[in-house]
């Protein structure tokens, strides 16, 4: 058997290794989250996702850097946590930043496991979580699952379905929100991304409904000092949205969304290890601004899948 999936002895983790490549992927069932993306360089396993040191870890830590946090029902920020949705007026209440509400409602949900495989071709696992709560200020009923698959060539794809099993309409975002690291900093890495246009944001993080033109990393370039805070349109879905690699570390990493996920959000954090890559369904505030705000009908079910590919230099 070429591929594997193995849990933790508490089963609070899973690793989907590829015995042949030596590459492999953790995840925790704390929030879904991708804790470790790594291959095999010299004998040496190299992890390229800026997680944590234990589930323990994850838990007590996971706000506010949110590193690695399944983004739903909502993304990014929420001005004022507060939206209109058919005529009736709602209030999240989860967790603020600033004026904003962010990052969605389950980023610290703990999953359940609904099926492992592996075979020749592939390393799989299934979590599962069932949000029926009211008292976030989002009293809509959904099922998500996260589908984890491990296959040939160092490719890692993740699969988020949601299906509303409320009886009414639900508004909808998903999203991710990874940090990616290689060498000491990002500052030494190329990076690119294929981007369309940029999202204009106002003081506070929240789009103003404008775009302008944005290609500066349409073609790879040392990132240097730049600093991001933004969310891109992009070109299409043909090829990789974003890229970075580092000679240094000889690892680049691609990434590739399906048309699910048309908008992508870029964060530098202040110390520069490392650098947020968020596949996003919509803008950040589309609950109130409506830019590819998402519907769910009653028993509808909508797919979302992104795909990450480790190569050495």
């Amino acid at each position: 058997m070429r591929f594997e999936t193995t849990a933790s002895q508490n089963g609070t983790s899973y690793i989907l290794k590829d015995t042949s490549s030596g590459t492999q992927a953790e995840i925790y069932t704390f929030g879904a989250l991708l804790n470790k993306f790594m291959i095999k360089k010299e004998n040496e396993l190299i992890n390229v996702v800026d997680g944590y040191t234990s589930v323990e870890d994850a838990k007590q830590t996971i706000a506010p850097a949110f590193k690695s946090a399944k983004l739903c029902p909502f993304v990014c920020r929420l001005d004022s946590g507060a939206f209109s949705f058919e005529n009736e007026n709602y209030q999240i209440t989860k967790y603020n930043i600033g004026s904003s509400a962010i990052h969605g409602l389950v980023y610290d949900a703990v999953f359940k496991v609904s099926s492992t495989h592996a075979d020749d071709n592939k390393a799989t696992l299934v979590l599962h979580y069932a949000y029926n709560t009211t008292e976030n200020g989002f009293p809509f009923s959904f099922l998500i699952d996260v589908h984890y698959k491990l296959d040939a060539k160092n490719i890692l794809s993740i699969t988020t379905t949601v299906t509303n099993n409320g009886k009414n309409n639900m508004p909808l975002n998903d999203g991710w929100h990874p940090y990616f690291k290689m060498g000491k900093s990002i500052n030494t890495a190329e990076i690119k991304f294929n981007s369309k246009e940029i999202v204009e944001f106002s003081d506070a993080l929240l789009p103003t409904g404008k775009t302008s033109a944005y290609d500066l990393f349409n073609d790879f370039k040392v990132f240097g000092n730049t600093e991001l805070d933004n969310c891109f349109t992009l070109n299409n879905h043909t090829e990789a949205a974003f890229q970075m690699k580092d000679y240094s570390a000889g690892i680049q990493l691609s990434i590739y969304p399906d048309s699910s996920y048309p908008y992508l959000q870029i964060y530098t954090p202040p110390s520069r290890e490392s650098i947020a890559v968020e596949n996003l369904t919509s803008a950040p505030d589309s609950f109130n601004n409506k830019m590819n705000l998402l519907m769910l009908k009653p028993e509808e079910t909508k797919h979302f899948t992104t795909s990450y590919q480790l190569n050495l230099l």
